[in-house]
């Protein structure tokens, strides 16, 4: 797709690592103009492969073969060099620090096309289509509940489930989430809370209630399937 150059120096060699996560983040910041420059700086040390504006413009920032450095201390599913392993995008959005809003419509539809186009060059499953909270849960909140996943997954990006029709109870929830490929050293809420961003965005308040436990047994039984495993 179309983008606009505008490199990045923070970035470094992969170390050989095969290309097999996306992760979404937003910019938490005031402007797109202060992201990018940020993005940009070598002493903020921090970067991404793409950065996506208000209005749908696409900024290419280190190439794909490259790693960025956009997901900081993280883990999921027993890696905890992400950016080794990850193609990495900014969506521009002021964040839950500085007035966080619905991502425009323009966004999202640039960000579809570039993420179509990055899951045909790289072996990604859906269940590999994160956020920067699932991965960092103890750290950060992005993109946030607001971000329209179920959106992405009807385009074929990532997953999306309705509540499933077995409640697993309120004990099995840590060793469920760490089956999906949580963090099991961060806090309970806080993996609960990014789970709720993600996949039960209507109420987040870290709590495994009903509903949330019913949802994370449809998102483990769809994930089983797509893996071809007993759920």
């Amino acid at each position: 797709m179309n983008s606009i150059p505008r490199p990045s120096p923070n970035q470094d060699d992969r170390g050989g690592a095969a290309v097999d996560m996306l992760v979404l983040h937003y910019t938490g910041m005031q402007s797109g103009a202060d992201a990018l420059a940020r993005l940009c700086d070598p002493s903020a040390r921090v970067s991404a492969h793409y950065t996506i504006d208000e209005d749908g413009a696409v900024y290419a920032m280190v190439p794909q073969d490259r790693r960025a450095w956009h997901a900081g201390l993280s883990y999921w599913a027993g890696a905890r060099d992400i950016n080794a392993r990850s193609i990495g995008i900014e969506l521009v959005n002021p964040g839950h620090e500085f007035g966080y809003r619905p991502f425009p419509d323009a966004q999202i539809t640039s960000l579809i096309t570039l993420a179509h186009d990055i899951l045909a060059r790289h072996a990604i499953p859906a269940w590999r289509v994160l956020g920067h909270s699932d991965v960092a849960p103890a750290r950060k909140d992005d993109p946030g509940e607001l971000f329209p996943w179920a959106r992405l997954a009807a385009e074929g990006i990532g997953l999306w489930t309705k509540p499933g029709d077995t409640d697993p109870g309120e004990a099995a929830v840590p060793g469920l989430l760490t089956h999906y490929g949580y963090d099991p050293d961060a806090p309970p809420e806080k993996a609960i809370t990014a789970f709720q961003r993600h996949f039960r965005p209507s109420r987040v308040d870290g709590m495994a209630d009903a509903e949330t436990r019913r949802v994370l047994s449809g998102l483990i039984a769809l994930y089983a399937a797509q893996k071809g495993e007993r759920a």
